[in-house]
């Protein structure tokens, strides 16, 4: 359809144009990508088999939505995903606040305007991206923030406050025929939630003491967590009943899901016209921290620990690496363990310490990194396989990290010790040098979490050496 020869209402009726509702525009184009096999939502990692199935679900059915999830769990992405699945276009009366359809009005603007003018009343076309709004529920929104107020300058021109045409609308009235979504949404005050309610369920909207009626079109999306949406009080019960569909969200399942979210969302910054070289092992190890942190007892896992920790991390030790090789006149920049000491400053606010624990998250941080450099090192050797490197140790020898020429001390140790040197090669497939070093210093630090070897650290320096007897 050519919308741009189409600005009349008459000529909207002869191009065959048919007016659906917002769940039917939904459904229509969620079962077509489905029919197609097509992607619905590209830019969702993790949640193929559990989240995405049951949105879908949803929408075919009709229903407004509640996600329940921590932050961090992409929630807020996925809501505003979901403006993809509209038509590109769809008409509207020209001037109206809230997007009248020109077959079937609400607003007395709208009513009256067609009234007046017919077949010639002017028709514009909105744009899929206008469709959506979005609000973050806060004790202090208001009735007017939501549903619209009386407009005093509209009244001073003579109308009737009880008069339709004095109110300023709010935003859910300028998202009829659309997606409105609200985050955190017990975090409305009881009054509002009624009116909310009334809006979205009986049709009417009452501002200062006067009701107006108005069918809006629009489909409900709210975010909450899931403990202050269990917790008796925090939500009316009949808002609650509204949504047809309660979806749980989750942290991502495995390493892999993780850091594809990652790779998605990274800022990589260049270091002479490249990225810095981020070792498999160590991109593995950034992803465990956050899930061990996931799983330890001295988080609030009611706040959880967001993917945008990971990413965060991530971006961070990359600076880091910069950093370093800045200071050191590097080639490259090659990401190393001795870089994972700057996430104590991007973690340490993205983290909530239990409140029975006495720790603060600057003291917890370095207790998750060797977590989870024993997880990863694990995953990957086994202590079979260094038993040489535990035996060259034992004979006395000590190696630092992070002093003047401790990179040529480590190169020499993976070149002294072949079980060392088949280890490193068996995790580290790059040939270059720094690489190798990078690798050498994470297995002397899986080697100390396992108990073969002492660490001693003294500033930025650490000392590796045999384990006391």
């Amino acid at each position: 359809m050519n919308i741009e020869k189409i600005g009349t209402l008459g000529e909207l009726k002869a191009s065959g144009w048919s007016p659906k509702s917002i769940r039917q525009e939904l459904r229509d184009n969620v079962i077509d990508k489905i029919a197609k096999r097509e992607s619905i939502f590209p830019k969702i990692a993790g949640y193929d088999e559990t989240v995405l199935p049951q949105i879908e679900a949803a929408l075919i059915a009709g229903h407004d939505i509640i996600l329940l999830g921590e932050r961090g769990q992409g929630k807020s992405r996925i809501v505003r995903s979901l403006v993809s699945l509209l038509d590109e276009y769809i008409p509207y009366v020209a001037g109206s606040e809230i997007y009248d359809d020109p077959f079937n009005p609400v607003s007395k603007y709208a009513t009256q305007l067609i009234a007046e003018n017919g077949d010639n009343t002017a028709i514009e076309w909105l744009h899929r991206s206008k469709r959506y709004s979005e609000k973050l529920a806060t004790p202090d929104t208001s009735m007017a923030d939501l549903i619209g107020d009386i407009d005093p300058i509209r009244i001073a021109e003579g109308r009737y406050m009880s008069d339709e045409l004095t109110i300023a609308f709010g935003l859910v009235p300028r998202t009829n025929r659309g997606i409105f979504a609200i985050n955190e949404l017990p975090d409305l005050s009881e009054r509002i939630q009624v009116g909310l309610l009334s809006i979205l369920e009986e049709r009417d909207v009452q501002i200062r003491g006067y009701r107006v009626s108005m069918p809006l079109d629009i489909v409900l999306i709210a975010t909450a967590n899931p403990e202050d949406y269990t917790n008796r009080g925090r939500l009316i019960t009949p808002l609650k009943d509204r949504f047809g569909s309660q979806i749980r969200t989750h942290y991502p399942q495995s390493v892999d899901v993780e850091l594809a979210i990652v790779d998605f969302e990274t800022n990589s910054v260049a270091y002479r016209g490249e990225e810095p070289y981020f070792p498999p092992y160590l991109r593995e190890l950034v992803a465990t921290i956050s899930q061990v942190a996931r799983e330890a007892s001295f988080i609030s896992q009611r706040s959880g620990v967001s993917v945008r920790a990971t990413i965060a991390n991530y971006e961070a030790i990359e600076a880091a690496a910069i950093r370093r090789s800045l200071i050191s006149e590097a080639e490259k920049a090659v990401c190393r363990l001795s870089d994972f000491w700057v996430i104590v400053s991007s973690m340490a606010g993205k983290i909530e310490i239990d409140a029975s624990d006495d720790s603060d998250s600057i003291s917890v941080i370095p207790k998750l990194i060797s977590r989870a450099v024993l997880e990863v090192f694990r995953r990957h050797i086994s202590l079979d396989q260094v038993k040489g490197v535990t035996q060259y140790f034992d004979s006395g020898t000590e190696v630092s990290v992070g002093a003047e020429n401790s990179d040529n001390d480590l190169l020499a140790l993976y070149s002294a010790i072949p079980d060392l040197k088949n280890a490193v090669d068996g995790i580290e497939p790059s040939p270059a040098q720094d690489a190798k070093v990078a690798a050498v210093e994470f297995i002397l630090d899986g080697m100390h979490q396992s108990k073969r070897l002492n660490k001693y650290e003294d500033g930025g320096m650490m000392l590796y050496a045999r384990r006391s007897r």
